[in-house]
């Protein structure tokens, strides 16, 4: 039996549309009209020979098929979009200015700079991990390009949700920061301004739950290594936490539960190539690869 194969451009309105939560946003931003879209999504749901999307609501959403074929769409329409940079992109130059949270350093970023380094040889790529408010600064000076970090409500430029992250509670791994004698709750907190310290404090002071500052660095190795030692608790992400530190059940403790964190690609307005646009290809990808699946944006809606 001959096999079949499925169509690309079918592939990206349906990748497009679950990115940017509408349909309707991918018919616009891939040039295409909405019913042209919907035209594609049906041929795609022919090719595979199972029903992709369901009504809810007054929208759409992913079926089971949908959601695994959905995996499947951002992987091929990687590889396609990479095999086409490394053939086309070798003799590309330029400049691109990338900021990731310090969460990234070590997990996402070797990796990322490398694939595009052998893509792009002749494109300069300059790397920077730092806090949260300095790479949305730099973002509205325009001394980054492109930066990858947690969305506290600044829009200096265009920017894209990437997944919605749990925050969680994190400790020494031998209990060493409990005490029975009825004292207010030790921290270890990153210097502000810090997001998730704000939401560490306002989370315990809803709660009722007296706190106090038992340590403050102005890094995140920092504060690992003063959370490992049992001086404090710490509020951050899954993400990259050391084995020295472990995360806690906040009912067990009596701790506030927490809300998720969005993750947002910040890209400055003006700043789109092929070679900005492989460099923010890799970076999805690699997280992808590094998050779990249940992380990412809902399904879209009409």
């Amino acid at each position: 039996m001959r096999p079949t194969n499925l169509d690309l451009d079918a592939l990206r309105s349906f990748a497009v549309g679950f990115e940017t939560g509408s349909f309707a946003r991918a018919a616009e931003r891939l040039g295409r009209s909405t019913s042209a879209v919907s035209a594609q999504l049906k041929k795609l749901e022919e090719q595979a020979g199972v029903t992709l999307l369901r009504k809810s609501g007054r929208g759409l959403r992913l079926t089971d098929a949908g959601e695994t074929l959905l995996s499947y769409a951002q992987r091929l329409l990687d590889l396609n979009d990479e095999a086409l940079g490394a053939v086309g992109g070798a003799n590309l130059e330029g400049w691109i200015r990338l900021g990731l949270q310090e969460d990234f350093g070590e997990t996402i970023l070797p990796g990322v700079l490398g694939q595009f380094a052998r893509a792009h040889p002749k494109v300069r790529i300059e790397g920077r991990i730092a806090r949260n408010g300095e790479l949305v600064d730099k973002i509205a000076s325009r001394q980054l390009d492109i930066a990858l970090a947690w969305d506290g409500g600044e829009r200096p430029a265009r920017v894209e949700r990437i997944a919605s992250v749990p925050l969680c509670w994190l400790a020494a791994a031998n209990d060493a920061w409990r005490n029975d004698r009825g004292e207010p709750l030790p921290l270890a907190l990153l210097e502000t301004p810090c997001l998730l310290r704000d939401i560490a404090c306002e989370q315990l002071d809803r709660q009722g739950t007296a706190w106090r500052v038992a340590f403050v660095s102005p890094s995140l190795a920092g504060l690992w290594a003063a959370t490992a030692a049992g001086l404090g608790l710490a509020l951050r992400t899954p993400i990259g936490h050391p084995k020295s530190v472990r995360m806690l059940d906040p009912a067990e403790y009596g701790l506030p539960t927490l809300p998720s964190i969005d993750l947002v690609l910040h890209r400055v307005d003006g700043v789109s190539n092929v070679a900005t646009d492989h460099l923010v290809g890799i970076l999805k990808q690699a997280l992808r690869q590094a998050l779990p699946g249940d992380w990412y944006a809902t399904p879209p809606q009409h």
